[in-house]
C-alpha cells in the first residue's frame, strides 16, 4: 500500500474509479460459471439491468468507451438479435428475481432508429418485466441523435432520466476533443428534451479541454444552466490509450484541479448538491414515487450486451473488453455469433475475495456523499473496517475525511482528489493485472 501522502505530490488524476475492479483486470475463467451457478446464493430482489448499444455515430477524441462508429446495418441487426437471445437465457438463469432500476447506455442507444429502440425497450419490458414509468431508468443520448420521435416513444414508455454529452458549448474546444459539433445542433436538441419532457435531464460537460479557459468553462456552466438540468456530471479530461487524443503530446494536469473547484463552486452556489467528485444534482429532485431501493454496494446488477458488466457479490464478468476498432470489431462479430449455451455462462471476468469485496464496498461508499458506514460495513462483513483497512484513518490525518458518528466521508479536499483516493485503495493483485493488460 502507498502513503496516501506521497500520492497527493503527484497528480491528483491518476483514475476514475466507477467500478471495481476495472474490466481491465477482469481475465478469461477457466473453467467458465455457469450463470445458475453464478446467482444461486444471491437476493436477486434488487437488481440493477444494464443495457449495451456499442454504435454512435462518431468517435471522440477522448472517448475510450466499448464502441464502433456507424455498423453496417446488417451488424446493427445481428446485434439486436444476439441481444435479445443473450436476455432469453440469462432471464432463465436468473430464476426469481426482481428488477429495481434500469439503464440503456454505449455507445449512444440512440443511434438506433425508432423502431429498433422499440425492439430494444421491448426487451427489457417483455422479457424483463421492468415497468419504466414505475422505476429509476435511464438512457444515454447525443445532440445528432436526440430527435423528436426517439425522444417521444422514450418518454412513451416510461423512461425517466436522460443523459446527453455535451462537454462544451465552445464549437473550438468541442472540435479541439475530437468531438465535432456545432452549439446550434446541441441547443436544438436541448430544445426537443425539454419538449419531451423527462422527469431527470442530466448534461455532461468536460473540463481540461485543449484551449479552454477559466472564462470559457464559466461559459459553458453558465450556458448548461440556462437549460435546467436536474444533473450535472463534470468530468476531467482524461487521455487513455487507443483514443483519438492519445496520439497528442498535450498534458493537462496544470489545468484541471483549477477548472474542477471553478465548477464545482459554481453549481454549488446555485443549489446543485455534490454528490460525488463528478455528479451534482439540483436540491429536491427525487425519482418516482414509490420506487424500489437499489444499493450499489450490496444488490447486484445484470448486464446485457456486448460490452456490459454483470456484479455478483464474489464474481464480475462481461465480454472482453477492447478500445481499438479492430479490437471492438473482433468482440462484436464473436458476440454476435454466440449460442444459447454460451450465453449461458460466464467466460470472461474476475472472481472477488473476501478482501476484494471489501475493497470494492469501500470504494463505492467513501467516494459518494453518503460516506462509509461503519454498521453498514459490519452488517456486510462481520467486521470493522478500522480494522480491516486501517490506512483509511490517513484520510482522516491528512483532513481528506472527516468522522461525523457512524460515517466517513470526504472534504472538499478529499473529493477533488477522488481520482487519487480510488487507486491507492486498490488490492496489489488489481493493480498488477490492470498494468499486465494488453490494450486492443
Amino acid at each position: 500500500m502507498t502513503q496516501l501522502a506521497s500520492l497527493l505530490t503527484d497528480t491528483p488524476y491518476r483514475a476514475y474509479t466507477y467500478a471495481y475492479p476495472h474490466k481491465t483486470a477482469y481475465r478469461t475463467l477457466t473453467p467458465a460459471v455457469p450463470l445458475p451457478d453464478a446467482w444461486a446464493s444471491e437476493d436477486k430482489s434488487h437488481l440493477f439491468l444494464y443495457l449495451h448499444i456499442p454504435f454512435c455515430e462518431m468517435r471522440c477524441g477522448f472517448c475510450n468507451l466499448f464502441t464502433t462508429v456507424n455498423p453496417e446495418q446488417s451488424l446493427e441487426q445481428a446485434y439486436l438479435g444476439a441481444l435479445e437471445r443473450q436476455a432469453r437465457v440469462v432471464r432463465g438463469a436468473l430464476g426469481s428475481f426482481a428488477v429495481s432500476r434500469v439503464a440503456i447506455g454505449g455507445g449512444t442507444p440512440t443511434y438506433l432508429p425508432a423502431g429498433d429502440l422499440e425492439r430494444l425497450l421491448g426487451i427489457v419490458q417483455g422479457v424483463f418485466g421492468a415497468d419504466l414509468a414505475h422505476l429509476p431508468s435511464g438512457i444515454e443520448t447525443s445532440p445528432a441523435t436526440a430527435t423528436p420521435e426517439r425522444l417521444a416513444l422514450l418518454r412513451a414508455a416510461g423512461v425517466q432520466r436522460v443523459s446527453m454529452g455535451v462537454q462544451s458549448f465552445i464549437e473550438a474546444e468541442a472540435r479541439a476533443a475530437g468531438r465535432p459539433q456545432r452549439t446550434q445542433e446541441v441547443r436544438q436538441a436541448l430544445n426537443h428534451l425539454h419538449a419531451a419532457d423527462f422527469p431527470v435531464l442530466n448534461l455532461d460537460l468536460i473540463y481540461g479541454l485543449p484551449g479552454q479557459t477559466p472564462q470559457s468553462w464559466l461559459d459553458s456552466l453558465r450556458e448548461t444552466l440556462e437549460h435546467a438540468p436536474e444533473e450535472v456530471f463534470l468530468y476531467p479530461l482524461y487521455v487513455r490509450p487507443l483514443t483519438g487524443l492519445s496520439r497528442t503530446e498535450r498534458q493537462w494536469d496544470d489545468e484541471r484541479l483549477t477548472l474542477y473547484r471553478i465548477g464545482r463552486d459554481f453549481l454549488r452556489e446555485r443549489g446543485y448538491q455534490q454528490i460525488s467528485m463528478r455528479l451534482f444534482r439540483r436540491a429536491g429532485v427525487a425519482g418516482p414515487a414509490g420506487a424500489p431501493s437499489y444499493d450499489c454496494q450490496t444488490d447486484g446488477m445484470v448486464g446485457l450486451g456486448c460490452g456490459a458488466r454483470s456484479y455478483t457479490r464474489s464474481l464480475h464478468y462481461s465480454s472482453e473488453y477492447a478500445v481499438g476498432q479492430v479490437g471492438v470489431k473482433a468482440i462484436l462479430n464473436e458476440y454476435v455469433q454466440r449460442s444459447d449455451a454460451e450465453f449461458a455462462v460466464a467466460a470472461h471476468g474476475m472472481a472477488l475475495s473476501e478482501d476484494e469485496q471489501r475493497r470494492r464496498f469501500i470504494l463505492q461508499s467513501v467516494l459518494h456523499a453518503s460516506g462509509l458506514s461503519a454498521q453498514a460495513y459490519h452488517t456486510r462483513f462481520g467486521s470493522e473496517w478500522v480494522n480491516d483497512h486501517p490506512e483509511l484513518l490517513e484520510l482522516l490525518t491528512l483532513k481528506l475525511a472527516q468522522q461525523r458518528g457512524d460515517l466517513l466521508t470526504l472534504t472538499d479536499a478529499g473529493f477533488e482528489r477522488s481520482d487519487g483516493i480510488g487507486p491507492w485503495l486498490y488490492s496489489d493483485a488489481v493493480q498488477d493485472r490492470t498494468q499486465r493488460y494488453e490494450w486492443r
